[in-house]
């Protein structure tokens, strides 16, 4: 039988700067999606897999987000003597439950296999799954969800893939799956962080959703520099492929890179229109800006 999954490591520990000057003093993972801050759409998506202890890996400035799942007693008193009693459950169910949240620091900015690599004593001798807090991922049943379903089954490692047009592999890290009809899950056979255009094994790209082994940690514990000068997951990943295995899951739903202003943009329209109460409005408000620009 394999492990269960119960605990999530969350790296959070980034500047934010393509948001500048908004995260200049609000870190940009409390930016908000519609109503609730990127975070808590992710903090959802881990929960909803049964994920039982979440370990945010965090870097300077960023106490609010430790707020953020904290009780709120002026607030809360208030909305309970003020008969709010629907606001009140909705800040009840988003707070985790006692003692399932730990924060770490990673004081310098190395590279998410070294953010990773701060949450070792936290995550101990078990598996464990990574959600990047960047990537909203908009799907019936979440993305980690479904990689759980894998996992039980597989065991070993498990990675959530999406496919990327040819010309944007170079950004990303991509994985080679092993030959054969292309099903969700799918034996990975190699990988590579960021490939020179025209050299991607695929274009499937890793789509910062992972369920690892503890064994990874001693490969990060080496702390060699990859791509970009830093730490990379990616190059641990590669090596832990030597003694285990890797599976794709080509999730059922869509992405959202929220690292990006247009993947932040887009993320809130998605969101928005899925909300009835707000897409009779947003819709056409939405129709009268693209007449206006295109003249249609």
């Amino acid at each position: 039988m394999v492990r269960p999954i119960r605990k999530a490591i969350l790296p959070v520990a980034g500047l934010g700067t393509r948001f500048l000057p908004a995260t200049k003093a609000v870190p940009k993972e409390m930016l908000t999606i519609v109503d609730r801050p990127i975070i808590q759409h992710v903090v959802d998506e881990a929960r909803e897999a049964g994920i039982e202890h979440i370990v945010f890996v965090t870097g300077r400035n960023k106490q609010v987000i430790e707020d953020h799942f904290d009780m709120a007693y002026e607030l809360e008193d208030t909305l309970r003597r003020r008969n709010k009693a629907a606001a009140l459950e909705l800040l009840n169910s988003m707070r985790p439950n006692a003692g399932g949240t730990s924060f770490t620091r990673q004081q310098e900015p190395l590279g998410l296999g070294h953010a990773i690599w701060c949450a070792r004593d936290i995550i101990g001798n078990e598996p464990f799954a990574i959600l990047l807090p960047d990537m909203i991922i908009k799907s019936e049943k979440s993305c980690l969800a479904q990689m759980v379903e894998v996992y039980n089954e597989t065991g070993g490692n498990v990675i959530a893939v999406e496919e990327v047009p040819e010309d944007q592999t170079h950004q990303y890290g991509i994985v080679k799956l092993a030959d054969g009809p292309r099903k969700a899950a799918m034996p990975i056979t190699g990988m590579v962080e960021k490939p020179a255009p025209g050299t991607s094994p695929s274009n499937l790209m890793i789509t910062g959703r992972y369920i690892l082994q503890p064994e990874i940690f001693d490969l990060l514990s080496s702390h060699e520099k990859g791509a970009g000068g830093e730490i990379q997951l990616t190059d641990s990943m590669i090596k832990l492929m030597q003694s285990q295995s890797f599976t794709s899951l080509a999730f059922d739903g869509r992405s959202y890179d929220c690292g990006s202003k247009i993947g932040f943009l887009a993320a809130n329209l998605a969101f928005g229109l899925d909300q009835p109460d707000l897409a009779a409005d947003l819709l056409p408000m939405l129709q009268d800006v693209i007449r206006a620009k295109t003249g249609a």
